[in-house]
């Protein structure tokens, strides 16, 4: 039997429906936003500014999880060690990125304490990720509009470093370019550092999490496990 691509879409939607319901049954359960910052469509694909896709696409691809297309945003969920793990993937493009924070919070009842935002960092090198439970946006359009949305510089954020090696008047094409190959292995082994940085949050908490992962440096030396 064979189906068209709307028809896969619906199916995709209706299975995430009802696994959202199963977990809302479950209220033992603790539940985790996950949101990778990033801008939707091909050409954006492997660009800088889609750090935060990649470090969610890894999240769901090692747990073999697919991604619906819903509100504001891609959703897909995993399970780490007994949590549940929403990751979503904002529709709305970079400078709009609020609205599907707060949309995706209240649709899935998770308090702001359990959220964790991914973005890209200019300030830090590639193959560096820093955690904080607070802060300024630091000119990035992305995290100023969720501070503006949910109304609070207070929630936690990842931020992968991409380097920032551009001259006078060239971050806009920068951080919309893709990553040089030689860039590539230390922007790998920081994706996969985030990731188990992400289950570390989920499992042991947030100052557990900075205090075990903010002293790291080059990701590719780095293997802790959450």
């Amino acid at each position: 039997m064979h189906f068209n691509s709307g028809t896969m879409k619906l199916l995709d939607r209706i299975l995430s429906f009802c696994k959202r319901n199963e977990y809302d049954n479950n209220d033992a359960v603790a539940k985790y936003l996950i949101v990778g910052l990033g801008n939707v469509g091909s050409e954006y694909e492997g660009t800088r500014h889609n750090a935060g896709f990649m470090v969610v696409d890894a999240l769901a691809k090692a747990a073999d999880a697919r991604w619906s297309l819903e509100r504001h945003a891609y959703r897909t969920e995993v399970r780490h060690k007994g949590r549940q793990l929403v990751l979503i993937k904002p529709t709305t493009f970079m400078n709009l990125s609020g609205k599907a924070v707060k949309y995706w919070l209240q649709a899935e009842k998770v308090e702001l304490p359990n959220l964790m935002v991914v973005v890209d960092d200019i300030a830090l090198d590639p193959g560096i990720i820093r955690i904080k439970k607070q802060g300024a946006a630091g000119g990035h359009n992305g995290l100023a509009d969720i501070e503006a949305l949910l109304g609070t510089q207070a929630y936690n954020r990842l931020r992968i470093g991409i380097g920032g090696n551009f001259g006078r008047g060239h971050q806009i094409d920068y951080v919309l370019g893709a990553f040089k190959p030689d860039e590539l292995p230390d922007v790998e082994a920081s994706v996969a550092l985030a990731g188990d940085a992400i289950r570390c949050f989920a499992t042991q908490g947030i100052d557990r999490t900075m205090n075990l992962y903010n002293s790291k440096g080059n990701a590719r030396k780095e293997t802790p496990q959450a």
